[in-house]
């Protein structure tokens, strides 16, 4: 049993919050009140005077590289910088090696994802070998346990397969997300056509290649009735139609990366290959776009796209580095750095953002906090500054080292049990 008292606990699901104590036994909460009394001395007891206690926050856009790319991460080191960061549950993307696109690969993973002290769920392969063109046993994954479909790094260019993959995860009830980047459009992957393009001497990635691929992915959710998300939006277009689509009704999912809503294509140019992303940083326009769709709940997901890679791919010029930086140890201070403390966000409303609405679109019991609910929560103290320095991640590829940012999580618990504390 495990009790938590003094704290001031946020449930951003029911709006409740308010100072209570909170008890857990077998990886349940059996109970929320004031001034509970420990029920035994069985019971370990955690003080959170003066912090603020939430659900375990939920990522639904994670790369933990196994499968394949193992000197990146693995399984056990990204579950722990997910802990660290006050992440109990995360969805893994499936672009491993080997893919995520048969039931042997994708045991491997929930299995292993066991042995860590996270809840690890992974997406299958929209397509065979993420080639595009020959769709994967969607109904036998997801009976294997697939909590959703993604080809995540590689977009979908066939408009056919796009159509007849959202008619089949829709009938599973499960979503399908898309990276929206149309590689014809595409000089040069990670950094914005513009100003930073110019920079490098490059020809860039245009806000084109993302929005004309938004755009058809929305007609077709539209016409099939499919639970789409639109991954790491990056331009103020694309901002535009999902928020036009969504007045429709239709079930459409968007979401936005600290990075995004952080940084510029001059963050770029000032940091280089570990500002190297896929969709790119892009233009203050578009950072504020993206911050205004999440203030009026176009983008209702804050996904980290946590993508670690090795110091020596990092250290190639900037057209050869992978695209990419992790994110599960910054998101929430970014979060309540710029967003919360920049006035733009309430505390509920982040921590909706990155808990209890991307919990329900992967239909996970996870992301709230009530009585015979889960014992995933995190004890936060939100106004500790702190320098962004070592990592629990097995990489370093941040743009954020060195910065001072707000908030820090001090314990996080998961079914119960105390699985990071500082």
């Amino acid at each position: 049993m495990l009790l938590i008292q003094n704290g001031y606990m946020i449930d951003p699901k029911s709006g409740r919050e308010g100072k209570y104590d909170i008890l857990t036994d077998g990886g349940k909460i059996v109970q929320i009140g004031k001034d509970l009394k420990k029920p035994g001395a069985g019971c370990r007891v955690l003080d959170a005077e003066g912090l603020l206690v939430a659900p375990g926050l939920v990522d639904v856009h994670v790369h933990f590289r196994e499968p394949g790319f193992t000197q990146k991460e693995d399984i056990m080191t990204g579950a722990w910088a997910a802990a660290k960061g006050g992440f109990t549950t995360v969805v893994l993307m499936a672009n491993t090696r080997p893919p995520v696109d048969n039931i042997e690969t994708l045991q491997y993973v929930l299995e292993k994802g066991k042995q860590t002290g996270i809840h690890v769920y992974t997406c299958a392969n929209v397509t065979v070998d993420m080639k595009g063109n020959k769709l994967t046993a969607m109904e036998d994954l997801a009976l294997a346990g697939a909590a959703g479909f993604t080809d995540d790094g590689i977009p979908l260019l066939e408009e056919g397969i796009v159509r007849e993959a959202m008619k089949r995860s829709a009938a599973l009830d499960l979503p399908i997300s898309f990276h929206e980047e149309d590689p014809g459009l595409i000089a040069n992957n990670g950094i914005n056509r513009g100003k930073a393009s110019a920079y490098f001497g490059i020809g860039g990635s245009p806000r084109e290649a993302e929005t004309t691929l938004v755009e058809r992915d929305l007609k077709i959710a539209a016409a099939t009735g499919a639970c789409i998300n639109i991954q790491h939006i990056s331009a103020k277009e694309s901002v535009e139609l999902v928020r036009q689509a969504k007045k429709e009704g239709f079930n459409i999912h968007a979401e936005a990366t600290p990075h995004h809503f952080t940084l510029t294509e001059d963050d770029a140019i000032r940091y280089g290959t570990l500002a190297k992303m896929n969709p790119p940083l892009r233009e203050e326009e578009d950072r504020l776009a993206i911050i205004k769709g999440l203030v009026d709940g176009t983008i209702d997901i804050i996904a980290t796209d946590h993508a670690p890679h090795t110091a020596e791919e990092k250290a190639k010029p900037i057209t050869e580095a992978p695209s990419g930086i992790i994110g599960l140890e910054t998101a929430l201070p970014l979060g309540i750095t710029e967003l919360v403390d920049g006035g733009y966000l309430t505390m509920k409303q982040l921590l909706k953002l990155m808990s209890a609405n991307p919990a329900d679109m992967y239909h996970l019991d996870a992301g709230y906090l009530a009585e015979g609910g889960p014992a995933d929560l995190i004890l936060i103290d939100t106004a500790e500054t702190y320098t962004v320095e070592a990592f629990a991640s097995k990489a370093s590829n941040s743009p954020f080292v060195g910065w001072e940012l707000m908030g820090r999580v001090k314990t996080t618990v998961c079914g119960g049990k105390v699985v990071y504390t500082e």
